[in-house]
């Protein structure tokens, strides 16, 4: 795969800044959760690593997540400064609104920029909400945190409620609106509820398969084979989950992906890596700085089991502008055709968006 050009790269959850910034002397914030995507993040180094990584498009986080900043007034900002960003960067970035905008940007050598909630906090109970956000442009919302909110239980919730009235109402909302409905981080009981009741495909963005590494964060066979039935696809993330002790590695990214293939089928199976294209250049600082998160995320009641800044939150053995291309040498290796290499790394999230982010009559 190494001598030919990569195929589409679709990036279910992943982030366009570079964390660097985050933790390079000086820094304003060590404590600051960077969860994904605050524009000012983005910086040339960043876009440039991801151009030359082969990525065609990426679903990045605005807005809200957690904490006490207003979520509906924090995620209007947000995407405004995304809009603003994108203008200033025309020949790099592409808003993606429909699935041929990003054959576009591919064909422009540009990357396709899909804005994605991972939260519905900022709805609050007024459903019209989602066609204001449809309407500015937001193409994937997360029902749920890790935690419980008005739409349903989140994956670390302990006595599972499943999605509320409200939660059923915002499921039909999205769809009718052309928004693609994210499962990751739902609770079992809410992700099946939506599953149910969804009269399109819907996506698990970013997640793992529970029979590998039973973490909560990751999914039963009962969700994912649900998911596939609906014609759905779930991204495997490049996160601590996919093991239960120690540091994840390439090898452990590639069990999952082959255990959801197995189950779902090569044709419901791509990558959310939730990380960023650009290496990190201080592993110390970054320690420093991942402790302050883990802490952060453990003092506002939103971190999962496990989480430890023992444990970095990329593949070290997967990381840098060379990650997608790796990881398609690495499945050559085991065995995998280049059409389902292809599949894999964008193919099946292209066909999915090209299915939703339409609006139904």
């Amino acid at each position: 795969m190494s001598s030919t050009p990569l195929p589409l790269v679709i990036n279910a959850l992943g982030t366009l800044d570079n964390p660097n910034l985050q933790f390079a002397p000086g820094a304003a914030d060590r404590a600051k959760l960077a969860y994904g995507n605050s524009a000012a993040g983005v910086d040339a180094r960043s876009l440039a690593d991801a151009l030359a990584s082969g990525l065609t498009a990426v679903n990045i986080t605005l807005g809200h997540v957690a904490g006490s900043d207003d979520p509906f007034e924090t995620t209007v900002r947000d995407i405004a400064s995304w809009d603003a960003l994108i203008r200033s960067h025309g020949e790099q970035l592409r808003k993606v609104h429909v699935g041929a905008d990003i054959a576009a940007a591919r064909a422009a050598r540009q990357i396709g920029v899909i804005y994605g909630f991972q939260n519905t906090e900022m709805l609050g109970t007024q459903l019209e909400r989602v066609r204001l956000f449809a309407d500015l442009g937001v193409r994937v919302i997360q029902l749920t945190y890790n935690g419980r909110n008005q739409v349903g239980d989140g994956a670390t919730v302990a006595d599972d409620r499943g999605l509320s009235a409200f939660g059923r109402e915002v499921v039909e909302a999205l769809q009718q609106q052309g928004v693609l409905v994210d499962l990751s981080h739902s609770s079992e009981r809410s992700c099946l509820a939506a599953l149910d009741l969804a009269r399109r495909p819907l996506a698990i963005t970013h997640s793992g398969c529970r029979a590998v590494a039973d973490h909560p964060r990751n999914k039963s066979d009962a969700e994912l084979r649900r998911l596939a039935e609906g014609g759905g696809v779930i991204g495997i993330y490049w996160m601590p989950y996919l093991r239960l002790q120690g540091q994840p590695l390439a090898a452990d990214l590639i069990a999952h992906l082959e255990h959801a293939i197995d189950v779902c089928g090569e044709d419901h199976v791509g990558i959310g890596t939730d990380g960023c294209v650009s290496a990190i250049d201080d592993r110390d600082a970054y320690r420093r700085h991942l402790e302050a998160e883990v802490e952060t995320r453990r003092r506002l009641g939103i971190g999962a089991p496990g989480e430890t800044a023992e444990v970095s939150l990329f593949l070290p053995d997967l990381c840098g502008p060379g990650q997608f291309a790796r990881l398609a040498e690495l499945l050559a290796a085991r065995g995998h055709g280049e059409a389902r290499i292809a599949k894999l790394l964008g193919g099946n999230f292209a066909r999915l968006f090209n299915e939703t982010l339409t609006k139904t009559p």
